[in-house]
């Protein structure tokens, strides 16, 4: 069995295990279902109508019950309804996704972009001024919450000079792409500030083995440039550890980003979930959470198989 056969028949089991463990989790918070998806109304239900309510959901089984009942619906497709959104949980999570790719993508791309050419630029200039420098701001960049960024970066751009808008009806790429580049580039920013500075981090380390090996040496001796035997044979190689730190913190970001989409008021699936969490809305926790793994167990393949496209000693097919 190849590689990527054994990868892929692991997925089940995976998601099987982490649908038992968000089920039993998200019925463990304290608190009443029914009061928390009614609120204050709840106090106005008789008795009746709160036992009809409990037996409505099904909240009146025991667990092993209503778990198989939704992992019956879970094989035909169907992850229940949200009691929230009062609509089906695969076309909620189908709508709100979107949003939440793009944020990530966004943030990913300002990530490398900052990251990557800091890194190398302190792994040329290491034991330098310049290099204590940019170990500096990265370190301030990695230690400062992205939360505290999002903040400093609505006052400074918005309230301060009115670049960018705060917040607002989040409008979709396909409908206006500059109002929703606008919209989307300040989040994109604080979320992708703190991983440059990982990855500006880990970008230096990896140069700095790379800059010693032999085969740089032999790549100068040929008479080849600095920048070339840099981008060229250097970065290359050193790019392995932080494709391992890029596809852990993409399937971060596809989870969605909860405190800034709060703060931001996007509507992405971390305020989705979040609000199913605050009401107790089992069948939408459920559906993201499971959604949400499936993700990241999809990015983490995909880094897998993409070390052998930049190592070509990296071999999967006939590992036992």
């Amino acid at each position: 069995m190849t590689y990527l056969l054994r990868r892929l028949a692991v997925f089940p089991l995976v998601m099987l295990g982490v649908s038992v463990f968000v089920f039993v989790a998200i019925r463990l918070v304290p608190g009443d279902a029914i009061t928390a998806m009614l609120g204050t109304e709840a106090g106005m239900l008789t008795p009746a109508q709160r036992e009809a309510l409990t037996a409505y959901f099904g909240l009146d089984q025991n667990w092993a019950v209503q778990y198989g009942r939704w992992l019956a619906g879970l094989f035909r497709g169907d992850l229940g309804i949200s009691v929230t959104y009062g609509q089906p949980v695969l076309d909620l999570i189908l709508e709100r996704f979107p949003l939440t790719l793009q944020l990530a993508l966004m943030s990913m791309v300002i990530a490398l972009l900052i990251g990557l050419p800091a890194g190398v630029f302190a792994a040329v200039h290491a034991n330098r001024a310049s290099d204590l420098i940019v170990r500096i701001l990265a370190m301030v960049g990695q230690s400062m919450p992205n939360f505290v960024v999002a903040l400093l970066a609505i006052f400074i751009l918005s309230v301060g000079f009115g670049v960018l808008p705060t917040m607002g009806s989040y409008v979709h790429f396909t409908e206006d792409p500059l109002g929703n580049l606008a919209q989307m580039i300040l989040p994109a920013f604080a979320l992708g500030t703190a991983f440059a500075a990982a990855v500006t981090r880990i970008t230096r380390a990896a140069m700095l083995d790379i800059l010693s090996e032999d085969y740089v040496r032999t790549a100068r001796s040929q008479g080849f440039s600095e920048r070339y035997v840099i981008w060229r044979h250097a970065l290359p190689n050193a790019l392995i550890p932080v494709l391992t730190l890029s596809g852990v913190e993409f399937g971060y970001l596809l989870g969605g980003a909860v405190i800034v989409e709060q703060i931001f008021a996007l509507p992405g699936l971390g305020r989705v979930v979040l609000d199913a969490i605050l009401e107790r809305d089992y069948a939408l926790v459920q559906g993201v959470i499971l959604f949400i793994a499936f993700n990241f167990m999809l990015v983490n393949l995909l880094v897998d198989l993409a070390y052998a496209a930049l190592d070509p000693r990296i071999r999967y097919g006939n590992q036992s």
